[in-house]
Formats: C-alpha cells, structure tokens, sequence
C-alpha cells in the first residue's frame, strides 16, 4: 500500500535559499540570535560560487580607483577580523605590488573616482604609493600587520630576483589567503545548528515552488518536504534571479562575470615567491595574481561576463592568457600547460549591470526586498553581490533587518566570534608547539601527524582525536598524509551526502593530495560504509566524481 499521507508543514522565524558563504554566514548569525531557522543548498554547503575565489581574503586595494571607498574600509575591517577569527585557515599574505612606470594612471584613476567607466591602463609607482599609504589608514582598525613598504628598481629586484627587469618599483603591503574556504562555509552552518538545535540545515535539497506560503522541497531520499517561513532569504548567488522566479518573483537582480584559475605544480616558482603573492598588471591593464597555495601556485583571474553557472569551466584561452602573462612577469622561468594540476572557475554573483567593464562592476552588496503579496504571504530577501571577505559584516546588516522586521533585538555581535576550528586555536608558535606537543602525547601519535590535523581542522582536530582513539589511525594506502579515521569521522559528523562533499569541500584532497583512481577508490569505499551506500552508489558516486574532476578541474587522474 503507498503511503498518501501529505508531509507535516514546519514552522521557521526565517527560510534561506543557498548555503553560500553568504546564507551560511547569515544562518549562523540568525541562530545566534535565538532564531528557528532553515538553510537548504540544492548541491553541497559552499559548492558553488564560495568554491572557486581567488582564496583571497583582502581589503579590495583596487576598489581604491574605483572610488568605492567605503567598501575598502568594511573590507579590510572584516581582513583583521577573519585573522583572528579564523586562524586554522586563515592567514596573512605579504603582497609585491609591481610597477612598471612612474606617472602613469594617475589622472585616469582621478577620472574614475569622479565617475568615469575605464580604468586604468597602467599603474604607476606614484599612484601604488598613494593607494598603498591609503590602504594602510583604512586597515587601521583591529589592525593585525605591519604596514606597507616602498621600493625603487634596485631594491625591488633584490626582493624579487625572479621579476622582470622591467620593473621600476614595487611595494609590499599586507592582505590574507584563506586555505579551505569551503571547509569554512561548512563550520558557519554547523556553528548555527549548535546554537539553535531547533535549527535545521539541507543539503542536496531542491526547491520545487511555493504555494500559499508554503515552500515544497526535494530532499536527498526523494522526499518532498514542506516549510514556511515569515521571511525567506534568497542566498543562490549567481542563481538568485532563477530561485526568485520559481518563486513567483520576475526581474534580473544578477550581473555576474566569470572568474579562472589554475594551480601549478612548480617548485621553482614557488620557492621563488618566497611566501609572498605577486599581485601585478598584465600587459593588457588586467590585475592577475600568483602565490603559495598548499605548496602550488595559484594564479588568477579573469574577469568575464558569464551568466550561466552550471556550465562554466577554465578554458583554453585563459589557460593562454595566464601562462602569457606568468612568462612576461617571470621571464626567468619556464611555464607550460603539463604544469597544471587543478584548475577552477565560478560565476561571482555581482549586481546587473551596463558597465563595458566587467572589472569596473561593483563588488558592494545589497539586500533587496520583495514584500509579501496575496498569493506569497512572505517577504523575500536577496543577497545580491557581496565577496568572502565581507561575509561577516553583511549577513549582520540583513540579520539586524530581519530582527527589526520581527521585532526583535540582537543577542550577540558576531565581530569577535571565532568560527569552527578558530576556537581555541593556538595562535602564537610557543601556544602551537604546546598543543601540538600535549596530543602527541596523549595520543601516542608523531607530533607530524597532529600538527597536520590541526592545519587541516584547527580545533575540530581534537573531535577527530578522540574517534582515533576509539579505531585507530591507519593511514589510507594511497593517498599520503591522510588517515582512514579521519575520512570516516567526517563521513560519519559532517552532513556528507556524496563523495565530492569528502574530496571537494570538507577536505582540500582534489587539490594537494595528488590523487589517483586509486585513492579515490579507497575514499569511496571508506565513505560507502559508513554511509551505507550498495556497490551501485559507491560507484556511481566515484564516476561523477572522476568525471567532474578531469573535465572541470584537469586533474589528471
């Protein structure tokens, strides 16, 4: 007999749509206010948009030129904040700035802060120290780095022996890198549903449509299931205007451009960034950058106009136009294609706009609200633009709209919070040592082994202790440094419903661990026991991935 019976409706203060890092962020804050909420993804927690930035986490330096002042101040604010934050993944990042020329851009930069739409072609000493000095003023508050320094030619060489000789300054100031930005986005969800239980969180969730209020979703056993909401917040990223249609909301809130990158394995060029990114303009007046990302180095990115994300992947010609612009900066060393180990592309979720300039679109945000109407008896907010740097202090702009609309007052700022694996964590080396020192011990593990846990987990690495202590550590046969308690633990607390959430976004292994079919075989057979999936899902499951990773990814296998 089939079972009829319709699905209970349940009740939330608040709905969001898209587990970004932006309705991550503001799910954790919502919950920290004592709010019932529900945040559903139709992938996985921070597998779209969040996961393809440049891993930066940065003041905006360029935002300077485009008179977006206001956005440099919050941005470099919430820099210092996520350092203190969120130590266990992120970290300061010393920065060459190189310039080729003295005078050059400096009255284009003025033309573009009084409004006009192009840019600078080029960027000259004399504009870079004005912007570096400017940078340092609006970094001042909670400041955690030193401030910038200034070289001429001679100086600037000794820095940076790999550089053209072309150079005629260059400086150095201070941003963050940020290691497992999806990792991060994951910690935010589950720091909410620990402090509102009565909280819930879905992955891999379809949103089917709304009627009389009540939304209707797919959940990942096929089930439908019914929630309503007084307000519901569409968090979809470059999606929002595809969501805000299905439910019953026309317009384009979305003007997104395409952003690339790729990884190379190239120790040379690595050892010769010494831990520093070069953040440098191409020969066509685009800004790219290169730097240390878990021993690769990352380069980056384009900028183009694009508006369908499920399809988007680094192509060929900007695999072109890195390389090109890597052999103009770095005319010392060889780069070639069979370099590249991991590549990525996403679309950035930025507002509509006419702009001929893809680079001149504004990265602020806003939160536009559609009111309720007879047929949609809630409110729908959309967190239209925003970057990760600025995750924070948005999602307290819209949380504290949302309280006043209920309301309600705040609880608890987020602006000192730490998130997930940031609590506790020790930050100063003598403090590091000590933990690292006392779980060795305890453990009867190398120190090796607990200091990577901790890179990889922060203090969350002392949950996944304790499940060692109870299985033991084995290492996984092939794949190096990781341990098959470790998979299993997240496996079994993280809220993993595919193989690519282990592999893509609860870990960094796609990108450092130089996987093999092998070593994806042995994930997925790790994964498939504790999930309980048959012999057909655990295969299906390492196909998509395997396919995903050598199509969008170049991974080669």
């Amino acid at each position: 007999m089939t079972d009829t019976t319709a699905p209970e409706v349940e009740t939330f203060d608040v709905i969001i749509l898209g587990a970004g890092i932006n309705g991550a962020g503001l799910f954790r804050d919502l919950c920290l206010q004592g709010l019932k909420c529900l945040v559903i993804d139709k992938a996985d927690f921070g597998s779209g948009t969040s996961a393809a930035p440049s891993r930066l986490i940065h003041g905006g330096i360029k935002y300077l030129e485009t008179g977006e002042l206001g956005l440099v101040a919050q941005s470099t604010l919430e820099r210092n904040l996520l350092l203190r934050n969120a130590p266990h993944c992120v970290e300061a990042l010393p920065t060459f700035i190189p310039s080729f020329s003295l005078m050059k851009g400096a009255f284009a930069a003025l033309r573009t802060l009084l409004g006009s739409t192009t840019a600078p072609r080029s960027r000259g000493a004399v504009l870079i120290k004005i912007g570096l000095a400017l940078y340092d003023l609006y970094g001042a508050r909670h400041r955690v780095m030193p401030r910038h320094q200034f070289f001429f030619r001679r100086k600037a060489l000794q820095e940076m022996p790999a550089i053209t000789p072309r150079i005629v300054a260059g400086g150095i100031y201070y941003d963050a890198k940020i290691s497992r930005p999806e990792r991060l986005v994951w910690e935010l969800v589950r720091d909410g549903l620990d402090a509102s239980p009565q909280s819930g969180a879905m992955n891999d969730t379809e949103l089917l449509g709304q009627e009389n209020g009540v939304l209707r979703m797919r959940d990942p056993r096929g089930r439908e299931r019914l929630a309503r909401a007084g307000i519901v917040v569409n968090g979809a990223g470059p999606w929002i205007d595809h969501v805000n249609a299905t439910l019953g909301i026309p317009g384009k809130l979305i003007g997104g451009t395409k952003g690339s990158h790729i990884l190379l394995r190239h120790p040379e060029l690595v050892k010769s960034l010494k831990g520093r990114m070069i953040y440098f303009e191409a020969d066509d007046g685009r800004i790219c950058l290169v730097y240390d990302f878990l021993g690769l180095a990352l380069v980056g990115s384009t900028d183009i106009k694009a508006d369908n994300p499920d399809t988007v992947r680094c192509e060929e010609d900007e695999i072109d136009y890195f390389l090109a612009s890597l052999r103009s900066l770095l005319p010392k060393l060889q780069f070639g294609r069979e370099q590249i180990v991991y590549a990525y592309s996403g679309i950035r979720p930025l507002p509509a706009s006419d702009a001929s300039n893809p680079g001149l679109i504004s990265r602020d945000h806003s939160a536009p609200v559609a009111e309720s109407t007879t047929g949609r008896p809630f409110a729908v907010i959309s967190l239209v633009g925003g970057k990760w740097t600025t995750f924070r202090g948005f999602a307290e702009e819209v949380a504290d709209t949302i309280l006043s609309r209920m309301g309600r007052s705040r609880k608890i700022s987020t602006q000192m919070l730490p998130i997930g694996g940031g609590r506790g964590f020790p930050m100063e080396a003598a403090d590091r040592h000590a933990w690292i020192s006392d779980r060795a011990s305890a453990n009867d593990l190398p120190a090796a082994r607990i200091d990577a846990l901790l890179s990889r987990y922060g203090t969350t690495a002392d949950a996944i202790l304790a499940y060692i202590r109870t299985v033991g550590d084995a290492p996984l046969v092939h794949v190096e440094g990781y341990g098959r308690a470790e998979i299993e633990w997240i496996a079994r607390s993280e809220m993993v419903e595919h193989l690519a959430d282990i592999v893509m976004r609860r870990t960094t292994l796609a990108i450092e661990a130089r996987l093999t079919q092998a070593g994806l075989d042995e994930i997925a057979s790790l994964a498939a026991t504790v999930l309980g999936w048959g012999e057909d899902r655990r295969a299906r499951e390492l196909a998509e991935v395997t396919q995903h990773l050598t199509a969008f990814n170049r991974v080669r296998l």
